[in-house]
Parts: C-alpha cells; structure tokens; sequence
C-alpha cells in the first residue's frame, strides 16, 4: 500500500491503539476501585470486572498492534 511515494499505515493499528488506550483507562478505573471501594458498591463487584475487562482489551490491542504492524 503507497500512495505518492509514501507507505500508508493499516487502519489495524490506529484500532490496537485505541483499544489499548481504552484498556488502560477500564483497567485503571478498576484498579482505582480496588484501592479505594465505591460507597455502593454495585452487584458482583467482588469479580472485579473492571480490571478483567480492561486487561483483556489491552492485550487485544496489543496483538493487532502486534499483527499489523512492520515494527
């Protein structure tokens, strides 16, 4: 893919960036929970969803990151 010379980037690694800065902010939200418990602590808060999820959206950024790109 070149257009006037130039490489263009897959749109895969404009889309692993964003999940992972999606990641860090779910997995920091929950972490910050972890630290300092809401007042209302909503139902099943004990499986800590927030840093299951954000984990899981980071580590999938990372493999389209890692899978598209020529680094």
């Amino acid at each position: 893919m070149q257009r006037d010379g130039k490489r263009m980037i897959s749109i895969w690694i404009f889309i692993g960036l964003l999940l992972i800065a999606y990641g860090v902010l779910i997995m920091g939200q929950g972490m910050w929970e972890l630290f300092v418990p809401p007042a209302k602590p909503v139902v099943l808060s004990e499986l800590r969803a927030g840093i299951w999820w954000g984990s899981l959206i980071l580590i999938l950024g990372a493999v389209f990151v890692g899978t598209n790109s020529k680094w």
